[in-house]
């Protein structure tokens, strides 16, 4: 008795670091989001910033909060219902709030000059242009979930702290490279359209139900936990994934502004109509005829 007490006491306070460790760096990221806010409202007073961007960020970081802290992320130690409910906190609600609260153009507002090209060039290098198609954000965000659950990766992550953790990193980026690929805000290399994000995202919707579908089902899962934990994992995911996938493409739709094509395509016809109804035969600069126009 007498040794099981510091082993006891270790253990907690083990507890206690890992808990505290993401709740400070959600702070400190909630923090920088609304001290770059601030600055971007300061530096120009008309442009300012959106308050619901801002608000779709802290929502972000709460989602966070809520799976990698407690009771949720010691349930998900214990429980594959727990890891489930945790995979969709991370790597389906809490990017889609994050994206949405357009990071990288609030970067681009604050950044110096030179820091802000920097930051562009990076964002349209090649590297950047392949993680932006649409086919390699499916990929890592929906077609990495077969891999996980359908080899022994699920089982080493539980027996590996580090490895756990790297699993949370991969929902995350993965999670926020797909709906910003998407639905994103922030400027993107180059901009899918819309039919193709359209039919990225029913493919993911159709991938996660044939994963839930499967697990509950029980084939080719490699699972080490009880069939009733299994079975209730995926229903959260199969129900979970749909109502996030549906807030996507509500995202994609409220993002989605076709009269700016419609403007640019309208502006070389209504200069046309000018130049027409001014009475004037518009012809290139520096012909013989330039010199010479007269009203017709």
């Amino acid at each position: 008795m007498d040794h099981d007490m510091p082993a006891h006491g270790h253990a907690a306070s083990s507890g206690v670091l890992e808990w505290l460790l993401p709740a400070l760096v959600l702070l400190a990221a909630a923090g920088t989001y609304l001290l770059l806010a601030h600055r971007a409202r300061h530096h120009n007073p008309a442009l300012g910033w959106s308050r619901w961007r801002t608000a779709g960020f802290l929502t972000g970081v709460l989602l966070l909060g809520a799976a990698l802290l407690p009771p949720v992320a010691p349930f998900a130690h214990e429980d594959f219902r727990g890891h489930m409910a945790q995979h969709m906190l991370i790597g389906m609600y809490a990017p889609l709030a994050l994206v949405l609260s357009a990071p990288v153009t609030l970067l681009l507002r604050t950044l110096p000059a030179a820091r802000g090209r920097q930051l562009t060039t990076v964002l349209h290098s090649p590297p950047a242009r392949l993680l932006a198609h649409p086919a390699v954000a499916l990929a890592l965000s929906t077609g990495s979930l077969a891999v996980l659950y359908f080899t022994p990766l699920y089982n080493a992550t539980t027996s590996t702290p580090a490895a756990h953790w790297l699993l949370h990193a991969h929902f995350l980026l993965s999670g926020c490279l797909f709906a910003y690929v998407i639905a994103g805000p922030d400027p993107a290399p180059a901009r899918p359209t819309v039919r193709a994000r359209l039919v990225c995202l029913g493919v993911a919707i159709a991938a996660h139900a044939v994963i839930a579908q499967l697990m509950y089902g029980g084939f080719w899962v490699d699972i080490h936990t009880p069939i009733t934990q299994v079975q209730a994992g995926a229903e959260i995911m199969y129900y979970g994934g749909d109502i996030a996938e549906l807030l996507l493409a509500a995202a994609l739709v409220a993002t989605w502004r076709p009269e700016r094509r419609r403007a640019a395509t309208r502006e070389p016809a209504r200069a046309a109509a000018g130049s027409r109804t001014s009475g004037y035969l518009i012809l290139p600069a520096g012909s013989p005829a330039a010199d010479t126009q007269q009203p017709s």
